[in-house]
């Protein structure tokens, strides 16, 4: 393929990358159940199926680009790349269900250019579901152009919380928490459940870049409203290092359900 520019991807080179996300999800849908896990340094899972998409994505994204953008990756590099245009990975959002056989995880990559994001792929491999966003362009479910139009909302008062964030309950035992609360386990997932009208909240505690990569195009493309709740990962610059740095933040349908977390997410920041 010819060089890629900073502008945005061809035809072709969404095609190659949906392509490409076909044979990891396949593989990983093969592995399913079937493979064990281990234990990396910050204390998360990883099997082989991690290591393996997370090599094949950021050769096959090498090969679409003629290696012309960086990529940082959740198993791979964790530096900014210096290029204008860069990827970010995470081969497998959601190891633990992967691992302990629930049927829920995901497949993120998102091009960033000029340190937003630009193109997000949002893969959900047991539900066959992709997501696809393109900033300025909108958002397609299953190459479905969708809206907050066609999303509904109503008698939905489900908040996705993330393992760390639900200790917010422990720090407000006394008050009633505003709404049902899901832990789905996919940091990926409980962000863009927000813009895929399933919930009406989510609570990050601790997402990487990598975790949020691809939800956060999402969440704008489909106007919901994003808090950072201490950086904004549009700060980040050339040669750093994501690895430990963590980007918490507080989503919501509308502004009303903002106002309505924002207390609950300032008593977890500031304990």
């Amino acid at each position: 393929m010819n060089k890629t520019t900073t502008n945005s991807l061809s035809q072709q080179e969404v095609y190659a990358v949906n392509k490409l996300i076909d044979e990891v999800s396949k593989r990983q849908l093969n592995d399913f159940g079937e493979i064990n896990s281990d234990i990396k340094n910050d204390g998360t899972l990883i099997t082989e199926c991690d290591r393996w998409s997370d090599q094949k994505i950021v050769e096959g994204i090498g090969n679409i680009t003629n290696k012309s953008e960086g990529v940082l990756s959740e198993e791979g590099s964790k530096i900014v790349p210096e290029s204008n245009a860069f990827w970010v990975v995470d081969p497998l959002d959601g190891t633990t269900n992967f691992a302990a056989g629930i049927p829920y995880w995901a497949i993120s990559i998102a091009r960033f250019v000029n340190g937003k994001p630009e193109t997000a792929f949002l893969d959900i491999p047991a539900l066959n579901k992709r997501i696809l966003a393109i900033a300025g362009k909108g958002v397609w479910l299953n190459d479905k152009k969708i809206s907050r139009k066609n999303l509904s909302l109503i008698n939905n008062n489900c908040i996705s919380l993330c393992s760390r964030s639900i200790k917010i309950l422990q720090l407000q035992p006394t008050k009633s928490f505003p709404g049902k609360i899901r832990l789905l386990g996919v940091s990926s997932l409980n962000m863009t459940s927000v813009a895929l009208g399933q919930t009406i909240g989510a609570l990050e505690a601790t997402p990487k870049i990598w975790d949020l990569a691809a939800a956060w195009l999402i969440l704008l493309e489909l106007n919901c409203s994003i808090i950072w709740l201490n950086e904004n990962p549009d700060s980040i610059k050339a040669g750093q290092n994501l690895g430990e740095k963590n980007f918490p933040l507080l989503t919501a349908s509308s502004e009303k359900t903002i106002n309505k977390l924002l207390p609950w997410a300032k008593v977890l920041m500031e304990n």
